[in-house]
């Protein structure tokens, strides 16, 4: 069907929700909004769905979600002999709504929901996968994107976002079925009664918190370390588990930056809920100056990442980047278990192909493998996965990427700003025991590694145009890779999607047995590197740079050039 008749078909039959109806009528003259909402059908891949909330088949709306669920429950059914599936949400605006959508599609379909009564971290949808055993998960949320923005994240048995393979059936199921006359659904209510739909109780959500507390070293110096904490849940799901772990362990002042604690889609304190950029901290940072805390911690909505800022000694408050904050918490966990003789035999940690590299030199000090994986936290999942199947789990000791993601232990298979959030808390506190701040420790880091500094740039490119943009950019690098970038001369060239690593020193072929996808990575000389990757659930292309120095300040101003250099040579295609 054409953008117009899709248009037509929705004005007829998208008749349970009176808002996409206003809207429907609002754009009746509109052909640019309606080739917008229905040039295409919102991507699913694996990370599910995410798009801007409204009515068309390029939006988030109940009818796509329901679409999806439909394809989700035939995949289930054929998979599983009694399907269950999982479903968590956000405080985003028509989350409750989209996750009530989904259980009742699955209902209908005779697949078994459960669902928490209110709204939960993503973490906690994949320990609830686990623990009761489900075929899938569903967790509404779009993580840190603006309020315009909702999604639906789609896991498979293990509690792993979905792999690509699983990912892939689902989408044939979808793409097999009409929008409006192949999806079945049945009142909500009616599935309660009726035993299709039941609610997650409470002794899942406190064997969720054991297996958090587990993770603790030195949880027992929390208490009388004396650690102020101003912590931020970004009106998001991190409030109360969080702060249940932080007093579990002991850390009483906790200051909750009221503005920002409650559950509110419309974000309006910080229109970008991402804690890597300091615009979403700088409430926090504002309690900061009045508090004086030992650290700022900040969970984004769907608290599955974590941010911190600590004091700089110059009477302010330095951001730490994801990168920093992982390297830190390796360091500490491995120190820690060999001082306490709690390592595995065989430890393994698992970084992303474009988190630090200071993590290798972390691991070859303290005997860890280190296992480096695509992006995405799925991809650490699967590792913890893998070492389940031969009983090994136990090897495990910490995943991160560079994005703000951290997991430590076994108990999901997703990144978990929860155990995050006292892992931090409490190598502070552990710290601060010893007359050490963050802002020492992690120049100690530097020392004893090098100095490791890193950064993104993300190229935006919205709608239909963008999206042959973004092709035609990676295309062109890949066929004509440039010889050097800011006069640094390119050493090695990576093309994960044609799985091949070429030593241009040298010549050398060399085959990369990660999955196929679309990543170029370059290796410059003086240690420096570039990672490109378009994102798979925005219209962005992402860059990724690494330079190294004697220096903070002379790695950063490296690590500027680049950025400046490698962006005219992307956009200049």
């Amino acid at each position: 069907m054409t953008e117009m008749e899709l248009y037509q078909s929705w004005r007829k039959n998208a008749i349970d929700d009176p808002d996409l109806q206003s809207e429907l009528s609002a754009i009746e003259n509109d052909a640019e909004a309606i080739q917008d909402r229905f040039y295409r059908d919102l991507a699913f891949g694996t990370g599910g769905l995410r798009g801007v909330i409204g009515a068309g088949t390029n939006r988030m709306n109940i009818y796509t979600v329901r679409k999806a669920t439909q394809g989700l429950a035939n995949y289930v059914k054929e998979a599983f002999s009694e399907p269950s599936v999982a479903i968590s949400y956000d405080s985003r605006i028509k989350s409750t709504d989209f996750a009530k959508a989904a259980a009742e599609v699955l209902a209908a379909n005779g697949v078994k929901v459960h669902i928490y009564t209110e709204l939960k971290p993503t973490p906690m949808l994949s320990f609830a996968v686990r623990a009761l055993h489900c075929s899938a998960g569903i967790m509404v949320t779009a993580s840190h994107n603006p309020a315009k923005y909702n999604g639906y994240k789609a896991y498979g048995s293990d509690g792993c976002q979905m792999t690509i393979d699983a990912a892939d059936a689902v989408l044939a199921k979808i793409n097999a079925l009409d929008i409006f006359n192949d999806v079945k659904h049945m009142p909500f209510d009616e599935a309660l009664a009726a035993g299709m739909i039941s609610y997650i109780g409470d002794d899942v959500i406190e064997d969720y918190f054991r297996n958090v507390l587990a993770q603790g070293i030195n949880t027992d110096l929390c208490a009388k370390s004396g650690l102020k904490i101003v912590y931020t849940p970004l009106n998001g799901t991190g409030n109360k588990p969080v702060r249940t772990i932080l007093n579990r362990i002991g850390i009483q002042e906790v200051t909750v930056v009221k503005e920002q604690e409650n559950p509110d889609g419309n974000f309006t304190t910080c229109p970008y809920p991402n804690p890597e950029i300091r615009e979403a901290l700088q409430l926090g940072l504002q309690y900061c100056d009045q508090v004086k805390p030992d650290l700022l911690l900040a969970t984004d909505p769907d608290a599955d990442r974590v941010g911190i800022a600590v004091p700089d000694g110059k009477g302010g408050y330095a951001l730490f980047s994801g990168n920093e904050v992982g390297a830190m918490l390796l360091e500490y966990i491995c120190e820690q278990r060999i001082q306490k003789g709690t390592m595995p035999k065989h430890p393994v940690a698992v970084k992303t192909i474009v988190t630090t590299d200071i993590v290798e030199a972390i691991c070859k000090a303290y005997g860890v493998e280190l296992i480096e994986v695509l992006t995405g936290f799925k991809f650490i999942g699967e590792q913890i996965g893998f070492l389940e199947a031969k009983g090994e789990e136990d090897r495990y000791i910490f995943g991160f990427e560079e994005s703000y993601g951290y997991l430590a232990g076994s108990y999901v298979r997703d990144k978990d700003a929860v155990v995050a959030s006292m892992l931090i808390c409490e190598m502070a506190a552990y710290y601060r025991t010893k007359g050490i701040s963050m802002m020492q420790a992690r120049e100690n880091l530097y020392q004893k590694y090098g100095v490791y500094v890193h950064a993104q740039h993300s190229f935006t490119f919205e709608g239909e145009s963008g999206m042959i943009r973004m092709q035609n950019i990676m295309e062109h690098l890949r066929t004509h890779r440039p010889e050097q970038i800011d006069n640094l001369k390119v050493i090695q060239f990576a093309d994960y999607e044609k799985q091949v690593s070429i030593d241009l020193t040298t010549g050398t072929e060399t085959a990369i047995t990660l999955p196929q996808s679309n990543v170029l990575s370059f290796t410059l000389e003086q240690g420096a590197k570039v990672i490109i990757r378009p994102s798979g659930t925005e219209p962005k292309i992402k860059a990724y740079y690494t330079t190294t120095a004697a220096t903070e300040a002379e790695a950063a101003a490296k690590k500027d050039e680049l950025d400046t250099a490698f962006s005219a040579i992307m956009l200049a295609e």
